[in-house]
């Protein structure tokens, strides 16, 4: 599993553990080194001291010569009677550690009888409690020493790294006229890093310009057939027409302004900057629904479907009126493309408002790219080039609002916004 911790903390955390593994196997090689010593040595000495008592004392029926800390037992000579805890043993060196004491005992078994030389070793064992406490001591602060050379060397390493990060996350970066961060560097990885970071940022300089230069040059170009079109159509309402001719002059009128509301916002998309202050606002939310249910009742009439604008909770904030009217149209576009029959409704609330229609909705396989450009359902109908919901998604994310689709329970699709 991939960690998320910072890369000091890594750094940081990676230093103190190898420390505290090579100091923690020192410790552990001293302790068994102590142990080993205390054994192989203790008993070497022990068989040696026991081998003179028996052949220089006893044998020559001299009593044992030990010194205060030392004593002698045997099964068979009197005043010497072994001990009712010592009984038993193995015969070998023996370690005794209990409330009477701490003793070293030597035991020999001979055909005649049994020897056991003890010796006291609570002096020792006090040094060796000592000694233990000081590698243990030892090991704490080697592991307390390796974490603050570890955060130290990590806030030196790291520095250019952090420094690298602070500059990729201002948001100046994306200024035409920002300067490229590689020269700040030395030719390492951190100096690759921001020689790559500097030509990413490049491309993505001249994307975005060319985007923007794109689109406002074809809404420039588009506003002056728009306005011929539009008094034309002024022109001809002035003019005897029959029904159907009435209804095909609303069409264009409609359609003309449906271009012309595409053509701000594509302009205002292309001229503004996420970053700076929001647009102020100057539409409500009912206003703007009303108006479009004004707009498209014909539509919805002709088709033979049934349009409810539902108002669950008032909502008397401010928003940018051609930013929320090109949302709000194109859900409903998209909600006529996919119902056959039935009723579409446009719900307002506290929040912002849904668009609920009674169609196929849309394939849950599909929803996840519902959003992306030229994506369209399969159950779709009529014209269409699938960008109505990506520009949905762009002003959403454009204006801080949040847009979202889910199927109902019933039948046919949602799409939700959230207005901040």
């Amino acid at each position: 599993m991939k960690t998320k911790q910072p890369l000091v903390r890594r750094i940081i955390i990676a230093f103190t553990l190898m420390t505290l593994i090579v100091s923690g196997g020192f410790s552990l090689g001293i302790v068994g080194i102590v142990h080993f010593i205390e054994e192989h040595l203790v008993t070497q000495h022990m068989a040696e001291e026991l081998d003179s008592i028996l052949q220089k004392d006893l044998a020559q029926g001299l009593p044992p010569r030990l010194d205060a800390k030392t004593r002698l037992y045997a099964s068979h000579i009197p005043g010497y009677e072994i001990p009712a805890n010592f009984i038993g043993l193995e015969e070998g060196f023996v370690e005794i550690v209990d409330e009477t004491g701490d003793y070293y005992l030597f035991i020999l078994d001979t055909p005649q009888q049994r020897f056991i030389l003890v010796q006291e070793q609570a002096e020792f064992e006090a040094r060796e409690n000592a000694l233990f406490n000081v590698v243990f001591a030892g090991f704490i602060l080697s592991g307390l020493v390796a974490w603050l050379l570890g955060w130290m060397m990590a806030r030196t390493v790291i520095a250019p790294l952090a420094r690298l990060a602070q500059q990729v996350r201002h948001h100046g970066q994306l200024h035409t006229l920002a300067p490229n961060l590689a020269p700040d560097y030395p030719d390492d990885e951190v100096g690759h890093v921001a020689t790559a970071f500097d030509e990413t940022l490049g491309q993505l300089r001249s994307s975005l310009e060319r985007e923007r230069f794109f689109t406002s040059d074809v809404s420039h170009e588009l506003r002056t057939p728009l306005m011929i079109i539009a008094s034309s159509a002024e022109l001809l309402e002035t003019a005897e027409l029959n029904e159907r001719e009435h209804r095909q002059l609303d069409r264009i009128k409609r359609a003309s302004a449906e271009i012309s509301e595409l053509v701000e916002t594509f302009l205002l998309l292309a001229r503004a900057n996420t970053k700076q202050n929001p647009l102020s606002g100057n539409a409500t939310l009912e206003e703007v629904a009303h108006e479009q249910a004004k707009r498209w009742a014909p539509r919805f009439a002709d088709q033979g479907l049934n349009f409810r604008l539902i108002v669950e909770e008032p909502n008397d904030m401010l928003f940018h009126g051609g930013f929320l009217s090109t949302v709000m149209s194109n859900l409903i576009r998209n909600a006529l493309h996919y119902t056959a029959k039935g009723e579409i409704r446009l719900l307002l609330s506290a929040n912002g408002f849904r668009v609920e229609d009674s169609g196929q909705g849309v394939p849950s396989a599909q929803q996840d790219d519902i959003f992306k450009p030229f994506v369209r359902g399969s159950e779709a109908q009529g014209e269409g080039l699938g960008l109505g919901l990506s520009l949905v998604k762009r002003i959403c994310a454009h204006q801080g609002w949040e847009v979202r689709m889910y199927s109902l329970p019933t039948e046919g699709s949602c799409f939700e916004v959230t207005l901040s």
